[in-house]
């Protein structure tokens, strides 16, 4: 699951307020890594540091939204608010809790453009073996800090792959059914804590 493994680890953050796109987004992932790698810490204990760092790190009412796309504006401020919990709950999922699946991974920076409040850092992913992965993080600018709010892996994006599938659930059935899928996926979790696959549809 290098994938899985290469999003948690660029979505993960938390940077001085003077940083750049690149240096933040090195320093979330040198502090992601550093928990990683702490034999000292217990799985629920490493997991509870990460999901701390990504809570400050990632911007997920903008994912929220994108992800959403043309059904946020239909939504009233209460139903915005319970959607994106809910998809931040399913990011955890997905990704925070497959943080194990880290077999020494790195991290190597490549290339930067800033656009306004807009950002783009590229980057490769180096396994123990040699191979390397593309991931690309989007950011924008929040005060005087940057926050990721999509990544990239191979020129797949996790807003695309989400939207797409949340798209076609409202479409073809309703955003109220969108909704119950999201809170059936969460129960489930709750009673069956394994992680679902990177990506994989709420219905």
């Amino acid at each position: 699951m290098l994938t899985t493994v290469a999003i948690a680890l660029a979505l993960l953050a938390s940077s001085p307020a003077w940083a750049g796109p690149t240096d933040q987004l090195r320093e979330y992932t040198d502090q992601v890594i550093k928990v990683l790698d702490d034999p000292a810490l217990a799985q629920q204990d490493r997991r509870a540091a990460v999901r701390k760092i990504a809570h400050e790190a990632f911007d997920v009412a903008e994912t929220a939204q994108r992800v959403l796309a043309r059904h946020w504006q239909a939504r009233t401020p209460a139903e915005r608010e319970e959607f994106t919990q809910l998809f931040a709950d399913l990011l955890e999922r997905t990704y925070i809790a497959r943080m194990d699946e880290y077999g020494g991974e790195r991290i190597r920076y490549v290339a930067e453009s800033v656009d306004g409040n807009l950002a783009s850092v590229r980057a490769r992913i180096m396994t123990r073996n040699g191979t390397e992965v593309a991931v690309e993080s989007r950011m924008n600018r929040r005060g005087e800090r940057w926050l990721i709010y999509d990544v990239l892996i191979e020129n797949v994006s996790l807003i695309a792959n989400y939207r797409a599938q949340f798209d076609r659930i409202v479409r073809t059935s309703s955003y109220e059914d969108l909704v119950k899928r999201l809170k059936e996926k969460r129960n489930e979790f709750i009673n069956n804590p394994s992680p679902p696959r990177a990506g994989r549809s709420p219905g």
